[in-house]
């Protein structure tokens, strides 16, 4: 190995250790505990080390987001997998998506409520973004409905999802009625 390689690895390394110390601050006591002077104390580096890698917090939560939503895109797809038709698939996914955004709520946040400089929805979205709403896309899409463009239903399944991840975690919804919601959201939209 090169020593190029080698300081590559290192940097990369460090750049994860970074970015999962403060994903776990922030599940541990939010978003507002992650400041540059707590990660530099709980890795046992310089802020200045901290700052090589990252600009900032507002790049470390894109960082989390962007890790996120690779996870969240697997979960989705796994469960998806395990369906045996296109209801249990949607309904899975549905569960699954919820299920992913009660666990991971720092992580969630940083994907979908925090400032993390990520483009949505644009030319310059970055991958693993992309790839979480492909991964909704290949299992909604088949259920979309004859004339409905399966990203837009899509983007309709999902915005439902957000809303239910965001009002249950605020307290807002009963938590018993969870199953009722999914199956409910599943039944008037989707065409299974």
């Amino acid at each position: 190995m090169s020593v190029q390689e080698r300081k590559e690895r290192e940097r990369a390394g460090r750049e994860g250790l970074i970015v999962a110390t403060a994903r776990e601050l922030a599940e541990a006591q939010g978003w507002d505990a992650v400041t540059t002077r707590r990660l530099a104390e709980r890795i046992e580096y310089s802020q200045p080390v901290l700052y090589s890698h990252f600009r900032g917090k507002r790049e470390i939560i894109g960082a989390v987001a962007l890790e996120g939503a690779a996870e969240m895109a697997a979960v989705v797809r796994a469960a998806a997998a395990s369906a045996n038709n296109p209801r249990e698939r949607v309904t899975t996914l549905a569960r699954t998506y919820l299920d992913f955004a009660e666990r991971n709520p720092a992580v969630y946040d940083a994907m979908f409520q925090l400032d993390g400089g990520l483009a949505f929805a644009q030319e310059d979205t970055p991958e693993p973004l992309k790839d979480a709403f492909a991964a909704l896309l290949e299992s909604l899409g088949e259920v979309a409905g004859d004339g409905v463009h399966p990203g837009l239903f899509t983007e309709v399944f999902w915005a439902s999802l957000h809303g239910l991840a965001t009002l249950t975690r605020a307290g807002r919804l009963l938590p018993e009625d969870a199953a009722q919601r999914v199956e409910l959201l599943v039944d008037r939209l989707a065409v299974v």
